[in-house]
């Protein structure tokens, strides 16, 4: 069972079967957020989604960056992502034509960032847009 249902704009119903949020920069000891930081971090939850649902292709949204002081330090300048890594994966019917709805399921893995706890799955920029057909894999169940 879901744990709740979203809607795609172009119609498609999605099922929420798990839901993930982790503190962006979480065990970050020195240093502090930077171009090459923040590319480490993006490939490292990737890989981490991939490992917990083999099989269902990974999609990150692009997080939007912001360059609160440029000057530039030892790493470069500051580039901070989001506060909130999320990571949430969907279920809905198959995407192939050939493919029974009784025999398939197509799935996707959606990694995003955003600025607190409390925003909705409808809010996050690019969600509802997402090219279901284009970046999930059936599976048979």
């Amino acid at each position: 069972m879901s744990l709740r249902r979203l809607t795609l704009a172009a119609g498609r119903e999605l099922s929420l079967f798990e839901y993930r949020m982790k503190a962006t920069y979480a065990g970050l000891l020195e240093g502090y957020p930077n171009a090459r930081l923040n590319e480490n971090r993006l490939r490292l939850l990737e890989r981490r989604a991939a490992e917990a649902f083999p099989g269902s292709p990974v999609h990150l949204i692009p997080p939007v960056v912001s360059y609160p002081d440029t000057r530039p330090g030892a790493f470069g300048p500051v580039a901070e992502l989001p506060f909130v890594a999320c990571l949430a994966h969907f279920e809905s019917g198959p995407v192939e034509p050939g493919h029974d709805a009784v025999s398939y399921r197509s799935a996707l893995t959606v990694l995003w960032f955003q600025d607190d706890l409390d925003t909705a799955l409808e809010d996050v920029p690019g969600l509802l847009a997402l090219p279901w057909e284009e970046l999930a894999a059936d599976y048979e169940w």
